[in-house]
């Protein structure tokens, strides 16, 4: 009972903070025990109870006093250090993002190793081998081997913000140097021009000024190009037309080295700004890749991070900003601005970016190995010192100065000898040390960029041999290195490299070979990262020749940055340098401003408001007149007699609607002119990517192969909504250029009344080879006179394409850009059409002379609408015949026989040739426009094509034969196998003809039996007698008639 009691007046002793005490309940000898043992330190400690804020409090001072032991302790030991998970490295998609703009804290208890900041593209390294092994096991799937028959070199676009000397700048010339000798061609585009411009063209890259401002279209065709490589924030702009189609497919390489973007985005979203983060969180998902110069900065973006982040780790921007700042600085006013004077030994602790929890310490342990060295720094004021002591790092809270600060008292510091120093002071601090030690002893995958800046400046430098600087710094030689582990040996080196208070002269012809290397420090990496990027991202079709490897490039090439190229314009900065990277910024934001300013605001005032009720008062009032007017007219029309008609006449009158629905709108000026002209040349288009090239012309109409991405306003045809095959992604994009031929043939008399009819591709317009108003008007005039009849005129050649620079013949072009399978696809599919087995080869079957003339590339021609009905029958099978051959395993595995990479355009490249074949072996005259000039010139006369065609496997009655059986059997049988012909086009025969007719004639025959019918019944109908007769009485005597009605019964 006494242990019960006792423990009942407990808790009604601590009743009084908590409530009513619980029901008191037996203890168990544990508890009795922990109760004994409680009073035992109650009565030590002379209080009659321990309470929980008291055993805080104790904590709290136990383990206060335990750290600041800790921190003043020489020592050599070294934590070990985690590893820290940056955003790139996450699983799974969109696991991106990441509030705070700022350098994380690593604290513990993430992964405890050695290594201290570890970023890892597993997503990207993931995806590429994903990529190679499932490419690998398709291609073998094939059974036909697929092979490199390049004729160009890969092409590369550089895009940049502008054409000032800067690092990037030098960066970016190095690499494009290295490139070009691998056997890349390169193209350099910017928003605007500067001095390098003739450094890029020095080295033989052409260089093209695009429109700054959104409004103005980009007109640059990016499929032109194998890769982009864009390489600031600044020139955001050409992602305007990246994001939208066909260009998404374009793979992309942005460098992000600014720091601007990541300093706005906490202030944007404090302010508000989520479409401006949007805005940016879209285009940074555009790209495939980004690339950052350092590991700093994927943290500092990791809002944007969609795991597309990578790392191509050194730049010449230490180096750079260290002549900069030496060309424009004076080393006695940065002594001033830092409060030193020309006597102060400076030395300066510099550390990581990263804030982790052992800095105090490090920095703790650096001051007390510099401390021996107060010996040879003697001042007649006991409290100052001539040596100083500046510290630079990334933790510089009030508590971690105060620490500090005592630190330095009790190792002998007088007050104010060692200081903090701020970010913005970076570059004085750099230039006017003595000496800097690198005070962190954290693993980095990098060499620290504060070091290479430092090394420019000419400093000597010492740091722990870190796994990273001893592969960049040879103890030494040009730096001097103090083991991690013990740092208590930094005293012995910093009294070898100081002699009589100053550095000693070893120590200055280190600090001078330190300075001569750092200026191509990590240059070989950062090429070699380069060229490994480009061969994981890019995947170079077959026409282009397989560039040199990372691994191939000489040694020579990539050891230094091409310092000599910038000599003459290095001191050519900016009018408004120091806003790099600010200036797209402001511009963003000022458009967001002006968005929301033209804005309704969300208050209005007490006057406007009761104006709106009364509106809406009103307007109420007018709904219900309305809805009445309606229910009468509409009970009175139900009163009257109506005809109605019959089932067919309601149909008929709908198809009549549905048939001239296109043609109720008014009629444009453009579509007038179109219908009094004999021509009308179409531009197909996929996306608003291509707008800048379309035509605006009444000779020109445009073909939009999906519903999407329509121009508004303009007169274009919808290509899916006349042939609904192009809604079918797959066939949408296999098709290409195709789709629209089949949609414009399917009932052409519809949408098309011209005797001739044309086409040109967008990137013709792009290439500036489409037809000028010379060659327009020449073509319209040989159409007119009949000059060449029944021809085919083209105005883009084979031999000027860019990718037949060897000037190959048909057949060898065709194999070039279709992985070498051209022929044996043409053969397959040929064979499969006709039904036939060929002996002989392709080539003496279908006879491609080469006799000095050319070919028509890019779907650029114009013959008549008659010939184009019958070049689209003969598509139509040979596409068919295709599909067959290919579509089970490019539809599987996205591989076909006609490339070496997935590509979703699988046979794009044979259909773009094959018109030559039906027009040279269907005995058409093929004639060559210029189209500047517009002089016509006959290729492969057709005197001379006797014995060279195979006009029986072209000839229209063939080909009309075969349809009509196409027709027939798809009339008839209804196969169930999946079969693309029937969807490409009309199906239409002589029997479907005939039996469309007879039914015709049939529901006459059945409507005039109705009517017989009907008449009859009427006829026969029984009449019924008269009831009665009514006499009406004379109106003088209705009102006083008494007199009954009359009925005849």
């Amino acid at each position: 009972m006494g242990s019960l009691e006792n423990g009942a007046a407990a808790a009604a002793a601590g009743s009084c903070k908590r409530g009513l005490a619980p029901a008191p309940q037996p203890l168990r000898a544990g508890s009795a025990r922990r109760v004994r043992a409680r009073s035992r330190l109650a009565r030590f400690l002379l209080f009659e109870k321990v309470d929980y804020l008291q055993w805080i409090a104790a904590s709290a001072a136990f383990f206060f006093v335990a750290i600041v032991f800790v921190a003043f302790l020489p020592g050599s030991g070294v934590v070990e250090r985690p590893r820290l998970m940056l955003p790139s490295r996450r699983a799974g998609p969109g696991r991106g993002g990441g509030e705070h703009p700022s350098l994380p804290r690593v604290d513990f208890g993430l992964v405890g190793r050695e290594a201290g900041v570890a970023f890892e593209p597993t997503r990207l390294r993931e995806k590429w081998a994903r990529e190679r092994r499932e490419e690998a096991r398709s291609l073998a799937e094939l059974g036909t081997p697929v092979r490199r028959l390049g004729v160009r070199k890969p092409r590369l676009a550089m895009v940049f913000g502008d054409l000032y000397p800067s690092a990037m700048q030098l960066q970016m010339v190095s690499v494009a140097s290295v490139l070009e000798a691998m056997g890349y061609e390169m193209k350099v585009f910017s928003l605007e021009d500067g001095p390098c411009g003739n450094i890029w063209r020095a080295i033989g890259a052409p260089v093209s000024i695009l429109p700054e401002e959104a409004n103005q279209p980009n007109s640059v065709d990016w499929l032109h190009y194998d890769g982009i490589l864009v390489n600031s924030i600044e020139a955001r702009p050409v992602f305007s037309s990246l994001l939208h189609e066909p260009f998404k497919s374009v793979p992309v390489i942005w460098t992000v080295h600014e720091y601007s973007l990541a300093h706005r985005i906490e202030e944007y979203n404090a302010s508000g700004m989520i479409q401006i983060i949007d805005a940016w969180k879209e285009v940074f998902s555009r790209a495939n890749v980004i690339v950052f110069p350092n590991y700093i900065l994927p943290v500092m973006y990791a809002a944007f991070d969609s795991g597309n982040y990578f790392i191509v780790p050194g730049s010449p921007s230490e180096v750079f900003q260290a002549d900069n700042f030496i060309a424009n600085h004076s080393h006695q006013d940065a002594r001033i601005s830092l409060g030193l004077s020309t006597k102060d030994f400076v030395i300066a602790i510099v550390g990581t970016p990263f804030s982790y929890g052992e800095n105090l310490m490090e920095e703790t342990l650096v001051l007390q190995a510099i401390g021996p060295l107060l010996q040879q720094y003697h001042s007649e004021n006991s409290t100052e010192s001539e040596l100083k002591v500046k510290i630079f790092t990334g933790n510089k809270t009030e508590k971690h100065k105060m620490v500090l600060e005592s630190a330095a008292l009790s190792v002998g510091f007088p007050r104010g000898a060692v200081e903090h120093v701020a970010a913005g002071d970076k570059h004085d601090l750099l230039h006017t040390a003595d000496l800097v030690i690198y005070g962190s002893c954290l693993e980095e995958q990098s060499f620290p960029s504060v070091l290479v800046q430092a090394m420019s400046l000419e400093k000597l430098v010492i740091a722990p041999d870190l796994a990273i600087v001893r592969k960049h710094i040879d103890d030494g030689v040009n730096g001097l290195l103090f083991p991690k582990k013990n740092i208590g040996m930094l005293t012995q080196v910093l009294l070898r490299a100081v002699s009589n208070g100053k550095v000693s002269v070893s120590g200055q012809k280190i600090a001078s070979v330190g300075k001569a290397y750092a200026k191509n420090l990590m240059a070989s990496e950062t090429i070699e990262g380069y060229a490994e990027l480009l061969e994981n991202v890019i995947k170079f079709p077959t026409d282009a020749l397989s560039p040199l490897t990372a691994g191939e490039i000489p040694l020579a090439l990539k050891q230094e940055w091409k310092w000599h190229l910038f000599e003459d314009v290095k001191h050519l900065h900016h009018v408004n340098g120091s806003l790099s990277g600010y200036k797209i910024l402001q511009k963003l934001e000022q458009e967001w401003h002006s968005n929301l300013m033209e804005r309704p605001p969300v208050g209005t005032s007490k006057n406007s408001e009761a104006f709106s009720a009364i509106a809406w008062e009103e307007q109420r009032a007018n709904e219900v007149m309305d809805i009445k007017r309606k229910m009468e007219e509409d009970e009175l029309k139900d009163r009257n007699d109506q005809l109605h008609g019959t089932w067919e006449e309601v149909y008929r009158n709908v198809k009549r609607v549905e048939r001239l629905k296109n043609e109720l709108h008014e009629r444009d000026d453009k579509e007038l002119e179109r219908t009094g002209q004999p021509l009308c040349i179409y531009e197909p288009f996929f996306g608003e990517g291509t707008w800048p090239f379309l035509h605006q012309s009444s000779l020109y109409r445009g073909v939009g192969l999906s519903s999407k991405g329509r121009r508004p306003g303009a007169d274009d045809i919808d290509a899916s909504s006349r042939l609904p095959l192009l809604n079918n992604v797959y066939y949408r994009d296999i098709l290409g250029e195709f789709g629209a031929f089949f949609a414009l043939a399917n009932r052409i008399d519809r949408i098309h009344k011209n005797s001739w009819i044309g086409f040109q591709s967008w990137r013709v317009t792009a290439r500036k080879e489409n037809l000028s108003e010379n060659a327009e008007s020449a073509i319209l005039e040989a159409i007119q006179s009949q000059k060449h009849g029944d021809a085919f005129y083209f105005w883009v050649r084979m031999d000027q394409d860019p990718r037949n620079h060897a000037n190959k013949d048909f057949w060898s072009f065709c194999d070039a850009i279709n992985a070498g399978n051209c022929r044996l696809a043409f053969s397959e599919a040929f064979q499969r059409m006709y039904g036939v087995q060929l002996d002989h080869e392709l080539d003496s079957l279908l006879h491609m002379p080469s006799d000095g003339d050319t070919w028509s590339v890019m779907q650029s021609w114009v013959l008549p609408t008659r010939s184009f009905l019958e070049f689209v029958m003969f598509s139509r099978m040979f596409v068919d015949a295709l599909d067959a051959q290919m579509y089970d395993k490019h539809h599987r595995t996205g591989h076909c026989i006609l490339s070496l990479h997935k590509d979703q355009h699988c046979y794009c490249r044979l259909l773009e040739v094959i018109v030559n074949v039906w027009a040279f072996h269907s005995a058409r005259r093929m004639v060559y426009v210029n189209p500047e000039t517009g002089v016509m010139q006959e290729q492969h006369q057709l005197s001379g094509r006797k014995g060279q065609m195979s006009v029986q496997w072209f000839s229209y009655a063939t080909l009309k034969s075969m349809d009509e059986e196409l027709a027939e059997e798809f009339d008839s049988d209804h196969p169930d196998r999946r079969w693309l012909w029937p969807q490409t086009g009309e199906v239409f025969w002589q029997g479907l003809y005939e039996r469309e007719r007879t039914m015709r004639q049939q529901e006459k025959e059945r409507r005039k039996q109705q009517s017989r019918d009907k008449i009859q019944r009427i006829k026969k109908r029984a009449r019924q007698k008269t009831l009665g007769k009514y006499i009406k009485p004379p109106p003088e005597d209705i009102g006083a008639s008494n007199h009954t009605m009359t009925v005849d019964l």
